[in-house]
């Protein structure tokens, strides 16, 4: 059905019957996280709850899906969406008027390119409650470059030395908004984008509230950790400065070893679903003055621990 029919649907459609008789085949793209989906409609999915529940059970064990032609409207997308969970606004970018919870990430010739996306990150983790996850569209995108990265931060802990765990276990960290996206805003700006959204403290190893795994949850967000000057880590003040940064750094830049990622290359109506408790991603941003739209709904998620 074509997106033009499916707007002018007033009806629900009805979900067609060869899904409900064959399961959704997902391949493995790498040897630690992402599959492709293939023989599954999302527009059907945003209808159908038995669907949506076997899409988000794949979306547990691979941490990304990805899928191609998904010729979804904004109202699909967003109703898929909200079947994984309540859909969250974005302070800077801002939604979607007719459609709340979906943003606009669209960089044309009259943007100026910004160095958020290029960097290894969780979304906002400046939240209290950072997002669940996220249904990321591709309206359109450069014929080369532009792809995006996704990384699995529980293999990122498992892979972790020993005496690392040991060190971090039970440590938190800031994180923080006014450092990143405020940066680049008026004082004023950005001491009230701070005041709405001050930096919170997170745990440095999460526990996944579905999986159970541990996570490590640190990225370009995190400023330093609130909890390391103790008698046990510091015998001197070298070991907190710069001791404490060195440790930090250390663990944000896991998330830059290859073994971890996967890297999915965009066409028109391909669609990434991301679990972004266990994931950090890059959008890589190699195409400029080319142009690259995407369309985003984020799922409001739960308070680390």
């Amino acid at each position: 059905m074509s997106q033009t029919v499916r707007q002018r649907s007033a009806a629900p459609a009805l979900v067609r019957a060869s899904v409900r008789r064959t399961s959704i085949k997902a391949e493995p793209l790498t040897c630690t996280l992402g599959a492709e989906l293939v023989g599954v409609d999302l527009g059907d999915a945003s209808r159908d709850d038995d669907l949506a529940a076997e899409i988000k059970t794949l979306l547990l064990r691979y941490k990304v899906l990805f899928l191609r032609d998904q010729d979804l409207t904004r109202a699909e997308h967003v109703a898929f969406a909200s079947r994984l969970g309540p859909l969250e606004d974005h302070p800077v970018l801002g939604s979607d008027p007719d459609h709340p919870g979906l943003v606009r990430i669209y960089k044309d010739l009259d943007s100026k390119p910004e160095h958020y996306e290029n960097a290894l990150h969780c979304d906002a983790t400046w939240r209290e409650s950072p997002p669940m996850g996220a249904v990321l569209r591709c309206v359109e995108t450069p014929e080369v470059g532009g792809d995006t990265i996704w990384v699995d931060m529980a293999e990122a802990y498992r892979r972790l030395p020993e005496h690392v765990k040991a060190q971090i276990e039970g440590l938190h960290a800031r994180h923080s908004i006014e450092a990143t996206f405020g940066a680049a805003m008026p004082v004023e700006q950005r001491h009230q984008l701070k005041a709405k959204y001050p930096d919170p403290e997170h745990p440095v190893v999460r526990t996944h509230p579905e999986t159970g795994e541990k996570v490590l949850f640190v990225n370009a967000f995190t400023t330093h950790f609130v909890d390391f000057h103790t008698p046990e880590n510091v015998r001197c003040g070298q070991d907190y400065a710069p001791g404490a940064g060195n440790l930090l750094t250390y663990l944000i830049s896991q998330a830059a070893i290859p073994e971890y990622q996967v890297r999915w290359r965009w066409q028109p109506n391909s669609v990434a679903i991301w679990d972004n408790r266990s994931t950090q991603h890059y959008a890589v941003q190699d195409y400029w003055p080319a142009v690259r739209k995407m369309e985003r709904a984020g799922i409001t998620g739960d308070r680390p621990f």
